[in-house]
């Protein structure tokens, strides 16, 4: 019963840091792509090229989607503490 509760736990803390993850890392990928087929066109190859537009993309996605983000670790935060006493048994 407390292995079930465990693998529950990690397979949710997984799933939380997935979806903790996300708004940052597509916004950086779309942007490296855009950059990269740029680059690749026309043969500039400037590594704060694709530096820079990233970092703002991925603040800007942080800024609009860290309210949620935040949301979803606190809410995970109280379900891995209220299960404590669960997982001790």
């Amino acid at each position: 019963m407390g292995e079930d509760i465990l693998y529950d736990s990690a397979r949710h803390a997984l799933w939380v840091l997935t979806l903790a993850a996300l708004p940052a890392l597509v916004p950086a990928l779309a942007i490296g792509l855009v950059i990269g087929l740029v680059q690749a066109a026309t043969s500039i190859n400037e590594a704060t090229l694709s530096f820079v537009p990233k970092l703002i993309g991925v603040f800007l996605a942080i800024m609009v989607f860290g309210g949620i983000t935040g949301g979803l670790l606190l809410d995970f935060t109280r379900d891995m503490v209220a299960a404590i006493p669960a997982m001790a048994r």
